[in-house]
């Protein structure tokens, strides 16, 4: 049975993450953590290793449709990859409730500036071009 309510929060992670942008550690980890009572570490690392094949395929369709702006994506790649090191590195020294905390308040404050920047730009032209 848990099999399947795995194959289901990873069907819905993948759908959103592929259709919104988003990484799908926004479904994952809450996911595993309030319904499987996963520790908040684990649930980052399962999170982190189940994101891999879901944003390598998700890349591929939106590339595919000539919607990754290459010269941007490289270097945010560059940037992620020590992010990542530093990231997981320091999430292995505080505690899961620490840890717990600090990922409620960043997806609070992600969805605050979301809804409010998506008022202010509703109406705005898409831009085509990247700032040089």
């Amino acid at each position: 049975m848990a099999i399947l309510a795995f194959i289901g929060i990873g069907l819905a992670a993948g759908t959103l993450a592929a259709s919104l942008g988003i990484g799908g550690g926004i479904v994952y980890v809450p996911a595993l953590v309030s319904l499987f009572g996963f520790v908040q570490h684990d649930a980052q690392g399962t999170s982190l290793a189940v994101i891999i094949p879901t944003a390598i395929v998700a890349a591929v369709v939106h590339a595919r449709a000539k919607r990754v702006i290459w010269k941007i994506a490289v270097p945010l790649g560059i940037g992620g990859l020590i992010g990542g090191l530093l990231g997981g590195t320091t999430a292995q020294a505080l505690s899961a409730p620490a840890l717990r905390r600090m990922f409620a308040v960043f997806l609070i404050i992600s969805a605050f500036r979301m809804l409010s920047k998506t008022r202010a730009r509703s109406h705005a032209p898409r831009v085509e071009t990247v700032p040089e």
